[in-house]
């Protein structure tokens, strides 16, 4: 780790130099752009030179600790394991920063749950994955917002589509996609049988225009009146907008604005991600070809986590990860599974780097 923190300080500082010199000054264009990528590194410089000098630190105490001075020798013996500990945990954090950034993960992201297998079951499955992740995203700072519904005929939801604003989402949730399954007694069963039932997730990067082309030509858009909660207005008026991708089949809908022109608006951002979310799929499916990650392969029908309620566990499949704490992970206390992810992942590109 040492080797590798320390090429990056001293590319980290060779960019450093290459900003001040006078034709990259001159030129606004590539001064900007070196600059954007100078500041995106600030974090992992500090914190790599913090570990640069931890490990100094602890040499030298090592050294101390096989010296002739006994007062020394004493004071190394108390030295070195926090430091060993400080270092170890300094590690684990560097493996995730000095891993290049996914290009979309400071966007928005967009998050759909979907009921899957076990009928009435899964849609109460739905809705409790629905306000796990909504608890945990604001409690994060996010601002969690409904752009489509589809409620369950016993509760939950058979669909529900989220726009989770705010920078980073998308990096955040970028692991969460594929199937959940939970295993539980329904409140329906009167023999006290576990049952088996699931949902799926998927995350998608917020689109912007540059990403996909879209072409009015190739749409087919439906207005409609909108259904389930939103008032009055909303559920009199045809304001609710489905819109048909031609070539793609993808097929997209809002109905929790008040004005068709907001829906439609809405809908449209939600095709572009769609179709990029598509293109990004395809990218991942052809990289784990040639290199199998533990996370992310870009399969939505991998089933990635159980959550099983007798037992109060969750497993995560990708990386054998076993938690005994579901009454905490299922009320929003997601964050250590999301670290364990992206560690995993970090550490999956950093072997084969």
């Amino acid at each position: 780790m040492q080797e590798k923190v320390q090429k990056f300080l001293e590319r980290y500082e060779e960019l450093e130099q290459e900003l001040s010199h006078p034709d990259v000054a001159s030129n606004p264009e590539k001064f900007t752009k070196l600059h954007k990528s100078f500041k995106a590194l600030e974090k992992t410089y500090a914190v790599g030179s913090e570990y640069m000098r931890l490990c100094g630190d602890l040499k030298e105490w090592k050294v101390a600790l096989g010296g002739s001075d006994a007062e020394l020798a004493q004071a190394a013996k108390a030295e070195i394991g926090p430091l060993e500990k400080q270092i170890e945990s300094m590690e684990d954090r560097l493996q995730i920063l000095l891993v290049p950034p996914d290009p979309f993960d400071n966007r928005n992201a967009i998050l759909e749950i979907r009921a899957g297998t076990g009928g009435d079951e899964s849609s109460l499955f739905a809705g409790d994955l629905f306000k796990m992740y909504r608890t945990y995203l604001e409690n994060k700072g996010f601002k969690v917002e409904v752009t489509d519904i589809s409620e369950g005929t016993v509760g939950g939801f058979k669909e529900i589509c989220l726009f989770v604003s705010g920078e980073g989402a998308y990096g955040v949730l970028k692991f969460e996609s594929g199937a959940h399954r939970v295993q539980r007694v329904p409140e329906t069963e009167s023999q006290g049988r576990v049952h088996t039932s699931a949902a799926t997730v998927a995350i998608m990067p917020e689109a912007e225009e540059v990403d996909v082309e879209v072409r009015t030509e190739d749409l087919k858009v439906d207005v409609y009146r909108a259904s389930g909660a939103g008032g009055q207005y909303i559920n009199k008026t045809d304001s609710a907008v489905r819109i048909t991708h031609i070539p793609s089949g993808v097929v997209v809908a809002c109905q929790t604005e008040r004005s068709q022109i907001q829906n439609r608006s809405k809908a449209m951002e939600l095709l572009r991600s769609r179709l990029l979310d598509h293109a990004i799929s395809e990218k991942q499916k052809k990289e784990s070809a040639a290199r199998k990650s533990l996370v992310g392969t870009g399969d939505r029908s991998d089933k990635i986590r159980t959550y099983n309620f007798p037992q109060n566990r969750v497993t995560d499949h990708r990386i054998n990860l076993t938690l005994y704490n579901l009454d905490n992970i299922i009320t929003g206390d997601l964050q250590e599974i999301i670290d364990a992810l992206h560690l995993a992942d970090a550490q999956s590109k950093l072997a084969n780097s």
